[in-house]
């Protein structure tokens, strides 16, 4: 019915109007960001510490910090509550049924710094000081007894600390890790 010639015009102006649509100007959403943005939300850790913040804490400092703003889901002791247990937790070797907590999963201690600095308390994620989270981490840490009560978290002594299961992974990049 239609012949070939219309046919292949057809062809091409639907090719033109698509190609002419995706390469048209973006709808200019938004607003480029600048780098002091950028800065304010570029707070990742890194597992030998690269990116821990100034500042410090102990344990003595974290236990109030703790009963005041985690016990309430984590439980006095860490023991859990209505959020998993921090503390306790049998060897992983008893099964993969076995609670992961601090002292039996976790690989290192700056990741227990990047978790708690962004994600808690629960309800009001990013609240705490940095030194509220140093003294928090050395709270769990001596909890576990992994550092003594009196040491003093910062980003030197922090990154040096040897988690019980930090040969427990395969990593994925084995050329990042400490």
């Amino acid at each position: 019915m239609f012949t070939r010639e219309f046919q292949c015009t057809t062809v091409l102006a639907i090719l033109a109007f698509g190609l002419g649509a995706a390469f048209a100007q973006t709808p200019n959403l938004g607003e480029p960001i600048d780098e002091v943005d950028i800065a304010a939300w570029d707070i990742d850790i890194l597992p030998d510490g690269t990116g821990l913040p100034p500042g410090n804490g102990t344990a003595a400092q974290g236990e109030p910090i703790y009963a005041q703003k985690c016990a309430v889901c984590h439980g006095v002791n860490g023991e859990g509550g209505i959020s998993l247990a921090l503390a306790g937790g049998e060897p992983l070797t008893n099964g993969i049924d076995t609670s992961k907590t601090i002292g039996n999963f976790w690989p290192y201690a700056s990741t227990i710094f990047d978790y708690t600095r962004r994600a808690m308390p629960w309800l009001q994620p990013r609240t705490l000081t940095d030194d509220e989270v140093y003294a928090l981490t050395a709270y769990l840490l001596a909890m576990h007894d992994i550092i003594d009560e009196d040491e003093v978290m910062n980003a030197e002594t922090l990154a040096e600390v040897q988690m019980p299961n930090r040969d427990g992974f395969i990593p994925r990049f084995p050329e990042r890790m400490p």
